[in-house]
């Protein structure tokens, strides 16, 4: 049976463990809907109402405006006037991140990313998504590839 010693060294091993572990990568990307808007399905209640469908497939840019992939997905209105609840992909030359979680109508989002394919198999953190309110959505990732 371990001794009390023995408990501390463990734990105090595990601490720094966890203090090695290496800081997130980011990748901050824009989609743009001005051009490519999302699609909006009123299901239900006419107007704004619980279970309305939002699709998109818009082109995805880097800092400099340059499209560098796309964005694709789908949400349904789960809170009017608030938030949807949405799961989209963001389409690279060199694989797909795989998000999905609350996308709010106004201000900074937190969203999972649940996964992903080619280089960014494996991956795993979050991306804040915020509305610029002309039509385009900065993503920024912080995320680890394991």
């Amino acid at each position: 049976m371990p001794t009390t010693s023995h408990r501390i060294l463990f734990a105090s091993f595990l601490g720094m463990a966890s203090c090695t572990q290496k800081l997130p990568l980011t990748l901050e990307t824009v989609a743009d809907a001005r051009i490519h808007k999302a699609k909006f399905i009123d299901i239900g209640e006419p107007g704004d109402s619980a279970g309305d469908i939002l699709t998109f497939d818009q082109p995805l840019l880097n800092e400099k405006a340059e499209q560098i992939g796309n964005n694709s997905g789908t949400c349904i209105r789960t809170r009017m006037g608030h938030s949807f609840q949405c799961q989209w992909t963001l389409t690279l030359k060199n694989g797909s991140i795989q998000v999905a979680g609350r996308e709010l109508d106004q201000g900074a989002s937190d969203i999972a990313i649940v996964g992903g394919t080619g280089q960014y198999a494996g991956i795993s953190g979050q991306m804040e998504s915020v509305n610029n309110g002309d039509g385009t959505f900065t993503q920024t990732l912080h995320y680890w590839i394991r």
